[in-house]
């Protein structure tokens, strides 16, 4: 009875609203109605005067609660779940760190590591990302040559200006791999036996490792000659000769080179070959077991990074190399 009551004075109301044409009913004139009819019986529903048939009623009701349920859901989302953002990250990772792999050599890998994700999966991060899924390129030249490393070594010629005007040319050899330096000899005559004589040196220097050598990069310049590369060639080592007029080729050698001249001889009066000899050992100890580089990350060539210490366990302790012209820092407990 409370239900047809309501329903007849809110009809009332919305004829009694001043609109020029014929009322419309808002949607929440339209809820209300449909709410209160609800839970009228039938038989009564049919003896009420309505604005609207009782198809219109009904439809009202079903809108009603479609809006309900559609409210309820409203912040979740249709589909499948979305892949987590660790696993979209790894997977980037695993496609920047190995630009060869498509996606189904990252979804085989992914699966040895226990993430259990689709291969179409991979194929759609790799596609949002903007990465080819099927790529089959090959490695990039910084790969190939930071795998091929470990056989290459490359020598070169500099010079250093001694106090009685003359020049003592200087011979040495790098590893690519693990950036130690060897100097091979000092001399004011750089002729070809010379030199020859120096690579002979150097493979008895590296006894048992030149069986893993298998490239020798230098320079065009006529200290080298043909028996320097025959003895190299003897031990399985071939010549690689740079272009002209581009050091980058030869770029390894170059950069230790110039860290020689910043670090050591810009800095000192070199009075003959003898005195010049003794800063060059030093400098080739200091280089091979103390000084960091960046491609080993910041370990030296000959010594690897120690455990993290506690400083305050420990002193610090400053030991001058080459007559103070360079410093190295030990701990000291």
């Amino acid at each position: 009875m409370i239900a047809e009551i309501l329903v007849l004075r809110h009809q009332l109301a919305v004829l009694q609203r001043r609109r020029p044409c014929r009322p419309r009913l808002s949607w929440a004139d339209r809820a209300l109605l449909a709410a209160l009819l609800a839970v009228i019986p039938k038989a009564r529903r049919r003896g009420l005067r309505l604005l609207v048939t009782p198809d219109t009623i009904l439809r009202w009701h079903r809108d009603v609660v479609c809006r309900r349920w559609a409210a309820r859901s409203a912040h979740a989302r249709t589909g499948r779940p979305a892949t987590r953002r660790n696993i979209q990250a790894l997977v980037r990772r695993l496609a920047r760190e190995n630009p060869e792999w498509g996606y189904r050599r990252i979804h085989g890998e992914l699966a040895g590591l226990g993430v259990n994700i689709a291969a179409s999966t991979v194929w759609e991060i790799l596609k949002a990302t903007g990465i080819d899924p099927a790529r089959q390129s090959g490695p990039r030249w910084s790969q190939f040559l930071r795998s091929q490393a470990g056989a290459i070594l490359a020598c070169d010629f500099f010079t250093a200006d001694l106090l009685d005007g003359t020049q003592a040319y200087v011979l040495a050899v790098i590893e690519h791999a693990t950036r130690r330096i060897r100097i091979l000899g000092v001399t004011l005559h750089p002729t070809g036996e010379w030199t020859t004589q120096q690579a002979r040196n150097l493979l008895m220097d590296l006894g048992d490792q030149a069986d893993r050598v298998r490239f020798m990069i230098r320079d065009r310049g006529s200290n080298f000659t043909a028996a320097f590369d025959i003895a190299l060639a003897a031990a399985g080592i071939q010549t690689v000769l740079c272009s002209v007029q581009t050091p980058r080729m030869n770029a390894i050698a170059e950069r230790w080179i110039g860290g020689c001249r910043r670090e050591l001889l810009d800095r000192t009066l070199i009075w003959n070959q003898n005195h010049l000899r003794r800063i060059l050992r030093e400098y080739e100890t200091h280089h091979n077991q103390h000084r960091p580089h960046r491609s080993l990350r910041g370990a030296a060539p000959l010594k690897p990074l120690p455990e993290p210490v506690d400083l305050a366990r420990y002193r610090v302790r400053r030991q001058a190399r080459v007559s103070g012209l360079i410093n190295e820092y030990r701990l000291v407990a």
